[in-house]
């Protein structure tokens, strides 16, 4: 016993060496005489990591943890059987050369293997200690801390970056919000802005949904607190198959992000301002989906070279639409729309008339095409003499002025330059910030359902109702309760941070001030050129009300607070004047 726990241990400490080392490897540059000692060292590591992933197999008892560590052991062999015939293939190259081409193929086959481990240790983490409003809110923490470290790196940077600066772009990058105080364009190597990306996709993601992923492909055993958590972070109303939503929801992301890539590519074949296409549409399409708004753009789409890309503003305009809908919500549709087709054109396999699409799905929908069309009706018109006048074409005009209808709710992306536009219309931008996207998606807000449901008790209550019908069904008092306690929070966080920026900021107007602390809590990462300008202290709050944004206050409150158990008494009622 004393053996395999000191075995476990050793197998440990080689997890953590092979971190330090890829990031030593990724974020410093080193002389080309040592570089052959790299590639030694590369080989090492992995022909160590696969004897001791054989000696664990023989340690283990269940079939789940042998299967794990065994594909462990033929994905390090992969990775060594690639580098070793790359190397025979090219035997001529310099050592140099070799050692810079194959030690790509050793960087991702350890950087999987680690990944794996680590969601692996977070899942081992999830059932020794299960709160889950408590690991929802630590998770996003250590990840943005964890995301601050790497873009510290020097080869990270052009220039270096402060501490602060490094926090607020990994918060920003992971709480998907597209906020930055630094140009992600210039300030930062494509390394940098590969490491960002990861963090949107984790953050748009969550790493629980990661997890369950791995746990399902290995067909790993998991806790019932755990399908009970997964069940709240995806919205699902069931615990059956859980885990197999997880998987359709990674599958689901990385599929329709590939389409994306495809799309936006095609969209710039003929764009010279693009240098690296390949990349610039793979970094947009994860960007856009996540709702996140970096761009590897200095000034996003409003760019000279991408500003009238009309085509490419639609596919990015489709992939946030499908990103803030939430996966609940598309699954439903995808259900209904598989039930019509074969209702349509198999007679013979008939489905029974049932309600597929639910009233969450209805109400979010509904709500969901209010705000674009009102947005878009809004922007066409008020701003035609100001933001839209540049645009000479019909079609031109129609396409900027929707994407100014999509974006603000929780995207980022701009076509149009915002310290130009009427400040009637910032004050509508600054409603569909607050609004934001839907529940159980990669973007922020107060969300579309809490506004649905607060706007729908207005009328209620306007007309002497005790509660909220809608197609023969009755919204729960909870429902009500939590929509108004989002409301308030995000309304008091907002306050707050406007009142500090204010003290911290003398030199601002309120709108800027009001504007940027709107995008930052609904994780949109739209700014009137604020952001790169913030003093010390007004970075520190809004890294905070980003943090706050993407967890949820509530989410927080429910962690550092717990649920009180049920009661089984009620107190005499009393009325209180209201207006």
């Amino acid at each position: 016993m004393k053996n395999n726990k000191s075995f476990t241990n050793l197998y440990r400490f080689l997890d953590i060496f092979i971190l330090f080392f890829l990031i030593f490897d990724f974020g410093f540059t080193i002389d080309d005489t040592y570089k052959p000692y790299k590639l030694v060292g590369f080989f090492v590591i992995v022909l160590l990591l696969i004897a001791f992933n054989v000696i664990k197999s023989y340690q283990f008892k269940d079939k789940s943890s042998r299967k794990s560590v065994r594909f462990n052991i033929i994905f390090l062999l992969s990775t060594l059987i690639a580098a070793t015939s790359f190397i025979l293939y090219n035997y001529d190259y310099s050592i140099v050369e070799l050692t810079v081409k194959t030690k790509v193929i050793f960087e991702i086959g350890l950087f999987f293997y680690l990944l794996i481990r680590l969601t692996f240790l977070i899942k081992y983490i999830y059932k020794i200690y299960f709160n889950p409003a408590i690991l929802f809110v630590g998770s996003f923490g250590i990840f943005s801390l964890i995301g601050a470290l790497f873009l510290m790196l020097p080869k990270v940077t052009t220039h270096g970056i402060s501490f602060i600066d490094a926090l607020f772009t990994s918060t920003s990058a992971i709480c998907v919000t597209g906020l930055a105080v630094l140009d992600t364009a210039n300030d930062f190597t494509q390394l940098g802005q590969t490491v960002i990306m990861v963090l949107i996709q984790i953050g748009g993601l969550g790493i629980l949904t990661f997890t369950s992923f791995f746990a399902y492909f290995f067909k790993e055993s998991s806790s019932f607190s755990e399908g009970m958590y997964l069940k709240d972070f995806t919205a699902s109303e069931n615990l059956q198959d859980i885990f197999k939503i997880a998987v359709k929801i990674v599958l689901f992301t990385l599929g329709l992000e590939c389409v994306g890539v495809f799309f936006i590519y095609g969209s710039i074949n003929d764009v010279t301002s693009v240098e690296n296409k390949v990349f610039f549409s793979i970094f947009h399409a994860v960007s856009a989906f996540c709702n996140a708004g970096f761009s590897t753009s200095s000034t996003s789409f409003y760019d000279p070279g991408l500003r009238f890309e009309y085509s490419l503003q639609w596919v990015i305009m489709v992939l946030i639409i499908f990103g803030g809908l939430g996966y609940n919500i598309v699954f439903n549709i995808l259900t209904y729309l598989k039930n019509f087709i074969i209702n349509l054109f198999y007679k013979t396999r008939k489905l029974k008339s049932v309600r597929v699409i639910t009233l969450n799905s209805k109400l979010i929908l509904v709500t969901t095409s209010v705000l674009l069309v009102s947005g878009f009706i809004y922007f066409y018109f008020f701003e035609a003499n100001y933001t839209l006048k540049e645009h000479t074409s019909t079609f031109g005009k129609v396409t900027t002025a929707m994407f100014s209808s999509v974006t603000p709710r929780t995207a980022g992306f701009n076509t149009i330059d915002y310290t130009q536009v009427a400040t009637p219309s910032l004050l509508f931008v600054m409603l569909l910030m607050w609004i934001g996207a839907s529940p159980a998606s990669t973007g922020g807000g107060i969300k579309t359902s809490t506004f649905a449901i607060a706007t729908l008790n207005i009328f209620a209550t306007a007309k002497g109702k005790k509660r909220i019908e809608i197609n023969s069904r009755e919204i729960s008092s909870s429902t009500v309760n939590r929509a108004f306690a989002i409301i308030s929070i995000s309304l008091i966080v907002i306050g707050m941070a406007i009142v500090l920026l204010l003290f911290f900021e003398p030199n601002k107007t309120l709108l800027e001030i009001a504007f940027e602390c709107f995008s930052a809590y609904s994780t949109v990462g739209l700014s009137l050129n604020v952001t790169p300008t913030l003093s010390y202290n007004s970075k520190i709050v809004i890294i905070i009300v980003m943090f706050i944004g993407r967890i949820g206050m509530l989410n927080l409150l429910f962690g550092m607070l717990g649920q009180i158990g049920q009661k089984f008494y009620q107190y005499p009622q009393e009325n209180i004047l209201i207006n």
